[in-house]
């Protein structure tokens, strides 16, 4: 724990310089996570001093052969960047530009070859892409607009079921109304004529002419009119003949009949 505490306070004195540490509580967990965050800063601390390094190390090789191929330019052609035209130095500084983006060594034909291959090939893989991105986009738009137009059919579907729910919720609301006033005009009409019923009793009234003997004479009539049915069906044969026939057909059928009895006697 002392050792943590001393870590922490000597990495807040570099952090903070002159500038006074502000105070702070000193427990387990706050010791902790500072000296975490001290170890995380000392580790970046390094990979940065490391990393410049190296930068330094790179450049002071790119500025070494930058002086060297100047003296082999400047003792084998006799060139420098001072005894170059204007075009010659802007195509030179063209063709170091495209290096630098290119992320070659060097500005030799070997070198740019094989770079601009490369970009050719992301070029060409990106236009696939672009071409495959754009069909499923078109795919996509395809589905939206028939999504869009389903939904527009289900809208106008689910306000016509709401129009005709309302139509019909109306409707049954009117007809229950008529149902409740229907039950109430039976149930009065039902209590007047029993009232009407008892007046009658009351006045020594013929029963045969009460509700219940009417209904059971109407019932009776119906039943005599089943029977009638048959008497009518055997009375068919007859019914297109006059009054007159009607009454001589059935005398001069017993007649026959009885002209047969006699002469062929059992």
């Amino acid at each position: 724990m002392c050792e943590k505490i001393k870590k922490v306070n000597g990495w807040l004195s570099a952090v903070f310089g002159d500038q006074p540490v502000p105070q702070f509580e000193v427990n387990t967990r706050t010791v902790d996570v500072l000296y975490q965050l001290a170890r995380s800063s000392e580790a970046r601390c390094r990979d940065t001093a490391l990393f410049i390094e190296d930068i330094r190390q790179k450049a002071s090789e790119y500025q070494a052969e930058g002086a060297h191929l100047q003296d082999v330019l400047l003792q084998g052609v006799g060139l420098s960047c001072a005894s170059l035209s204007k075009p010659a130095a802007e195509y030179l500084s063209a063709l170091v530009d495209n290096a630098m983006v290119l992320g070659v060594r060097d500005t030799s034909l070997g070198s740019f070859m094989p770079a601009v291959n490369n970009l050719t090939n992301e070029l060409l893989e990106a236009e696939k892409s672009n071409r495959r991105l754009e069909r499923e986009l078109g795919a996509l738009r395809k589905r939206l607009g028939a999504t869009l137009v389903l939904r527009s059919n289900l809208q106008e579907d689910l306000d016509k079921t709401v129009k005709a729910q309302a139509v019909e919720s109306a409707k049954a609301e009117e007809r229950l109304l008529n149902m409740d006033f229907v039950t109430a005009k039976a149930k009065e009409l039902g209590n007047r004529r029993e009232r009407a019923e008892a007046q009658l009793v009351s006045r020594n009234m013929d029963k045969s002419i009460t509700h219940q003997a009417i209904v059971q004479l109407s019932e009776e009539v119906t039943t005599l009119k089943q029977e009638i049915i048959p008497l009518k069906k055997k009375l068919e044969p007859y019914m297109d003949l006059s009054p007159l026939d009607r009454i001589i057909e059935p005398v001069f059928r017993y007649l026959g009949t009885t002209l047969c009895c006699c002469v062929w006697p059992h």
